[in-house]
C-alpha cells in the first residue's frame, strides 16, 4: 500500500525533514533552496533560544559528515551563503558535498536518497526548517512524499538546473556568481 503524502508544516519540519530526512540520508542528498544559512541543528528536546541550542553544531557540519561517509550531496541555492555557512565550507569541503549556485532558483525541495521528498516553503535556515523557537521561526507548508513519480519529476527538475540547461539563454547569467563567493558588485 502507498503512504499518502503529509502535509509538513511549521516546526514539524525540523523533525521530519532535518532530523529524519536529511540526517538519515543513506546515498545521496539534493537540496535546493533559494537562501542558506548554517542552521543550527539542536538535539531534540533543546530547541529554542537556550543556551544549549547556541552551541548547537550548525547543518553544515552535519552535512560535511554524510559526505565524508559516502552520501553524494548536491546543494543548488540562489543567494549568498550566510557568513557562517561560508566560513564553515571553506573549512573543509568535502568531494561529496557539491554546491552550486543559481540566482533564478526559488525552488524548495529536499530528496532523500531518491525515495523520499520535501516540497514545500521551507528554506534551509533555521526559522524556515523549525530549528528556531516558535516565536522566531517562519509559518511554512510543505508536503513529505515517497511517490516515486513525483520525485522523479521533481529530481528532473533540479538535474536541468544543476547541468545549467537553462544557463545560456538566461538574462541573468552575467551575476551567476560561483558559489561559496560573494557576488561582485
Amino acid at each position: 500500500m502507498a503512504v499518502a503524502p503529509q502535509l509538513i508544516t511549521n516546526e514539524q519540519h525540523f523533525e521530519q525533514v532535518v532530523l529524519k530526512g536529511m540526517l538519515k540520508a543513506e546515498v545521496s542528498l539534493d537540496i535546493s533552496t533559494a537562501d542558506f544559512k548554517a542552521m543550527l541543528v539542536p538535539t531534540p528536546g533543546s530547541t529554542g533560544s537556550s543556551s544549549r541550542s547556541r552551541r548547537a553544531p550548525s547543518i553544515v557540519t552535519y552535512l560535511s559528515k554524510l559526505a565524508k561517509k559516502g552520501v553524494e550531496i548536491r546543494l543548488l541555492h540562489a543567494g549568498v551563503p550566510s557568513s557562517a555557512a561560508l566560513r564553515d565550507l571553506k573549512k573543509e569541503l568535502p568531494a561529496n558535498l557539491q554546491i552550486r549556485r543559481c540566482p533564478r532558483l526559488h525552488a524548495k525541495a529536499v530528496v532523500v536518497d531518491s525515495c523520499a521528498m520535501y516540497l514545500g516553503s521551507a528554506n534551509l535556515t533555521g526559522a524556515g526548517l523549525g530549528a528556531k523557537s516558535a516565536r522566531k521561526r517562519n509559518f511554512e507548508w510543505g508536503i513529505w512524499t515517497y511517490e516515486a513519480r513525483l520525485i522523479d519529476e521533481v529530481l528532473g527538475e533540479f538535474n536541468e538546473l544543476w547541468e545549467g540547461c537553462h544557463c545560456e539563454n538566461c538574462l541573468r547569467r552575467d551575476v551567476c556568481p560561483v558559489p561559496l563567493e560573494e557576488p561582485s558588485l
